[in-house]
């Protein structure tokens, strides 16, 4: 991008000063790319070379930003650099911002190439395995000019890609914390229990979740809700999960309890998709948690983009439809 310096827009509820205008014309982009770069190597020196910049010149820039605005953003360390909370505060903007430019050249692009539109999404693996496939699918059938950038990430994570501009639109569990997102109902799901045919509880038609716990688990990835909600229901229960394996994703999950490693937990809708084909078996679970919720979030519906209310309004009705 060419952009030099970006003017940071004040609330409209007060008169800028003449010395916060120019205050604003402080911040350009390269500066707050060289910020986030030494924020992450947590060293100067190692953010100098991964920006291609002599180390003096981003110190300079540092110095320089700091004293303008009479902040100390580092503390500088005998191993390093960590955030004051003036850092923390402008390292949350700085993100933001830059994906905002990202978000600009990519759009703009895709307007020259014919692309009407673009959204942004970050989902958990239970909406994209279940159920965004047939949603989306309905959707580019009328509004085929437009485009998605859909991520998978954990429910935590997809709150605070929300929270931080990092997308438009998440999917996430029911049981997560929105904070002061915007939430929406999308979509039930229930969890079964997937056995080999020869597995001795195969035979059962339901279980609680207690019933399993004397035997081998294949858990999901430690950040997961499902594998967060079993950890508790474990606890709860008064003993804990024999795991024998952690693996990412629900096809995993899959192929290591076809491999008689253990038993898993997935949604219904996954065990169709992706189990059923594997020869196994999926028992309901009786435990009321396993009936869970998958909500969406934005951050504030009514400052989405156009595109982005088309798709909001499209995942809100899909249920229905």
């Amino acid at each position: 991008m060419s952009l030099e310096t970006l003017d940071l827009a004040a609330p409209r509820d007060r008169t800028i000063q003449p010395s916060e205008t120019v205050l604003s014309r402080r911040i350009d982009l390269t500066t707050l790319r060289l910020f986030i770069a030494v924020c992450e190597e947590q060293n100067l020196t190692r953010a100098a070379q991964r920006e291609g910049i002599a180390a003096s010149a981003v110190s300079k820039r540092m110095n320089d930003f700091e004293l303008a605005f009479g902040v100390t953003l580092f503390r500088r360390l005998s191993k390093g650099m960590a955030l004051t909370p003036a850092g923390e505060a402008l390292l949350h903007h700085a993100r933001v911002t830059l994906l905002n430019v990202e978000k600009i050249a990519v759009e703009l692009s895709e307007y020259s190439q014919g692309v009407r539109g673009h959204v942004r999404m970050l989902a958990n693996l239970s909406a994209i395995v279940q159920f965004l496939p047939e949603d989306l699918s309905s959707f580019f059938g009328v509004h085929q000019l437009l485009r998605i950038d859909l991520q998978e990430r954990p429910s935590g994570q997809v709150v605070r890609g929300i929270e931080e501009g990092a997308a438009e639109i998440g999917i996430c569990s029911g049981e997560a914390e929105t904070r002061s997102l915007e939430a929406f109902h999308y979509r039930y799901d229930n969890l079964v229990v997937v056995v080999r045919s020869d597995h001795p509880l195969a035979a059962r038609e339901t279980l609680s979740f207690a019933d399993t716990l004397d035997v081998d688990h294949v858990g999901l990835h430690a950040a997961s809700s499902i594998y967060l909600r079993t950890q508790y229901a474990a606890t709860q229960a008064g003993k804990s999960m024999r795991l024998r394996i952690n693996v990412p994703g629900f096809d995993a999950v899959s192929r290591m309890v076809q491999a008689g490693l253990g038993i898993g937990l997935i949604p219904d809708r996954a065990f169709e998709v992706i189990g059923a084909g594997l020869g196994l078996r999926a028992i309901r679970l009786r435990d009321d948690w396993a009936r869970r919720e998958l909500k969406i979030v934005v951050r504030d519906a009514a400052q989405l983009s156009s595109t982005g209310r088309l798709v909001l309004d499209h995942l809100r009705a899909a249920e229905t439809a």
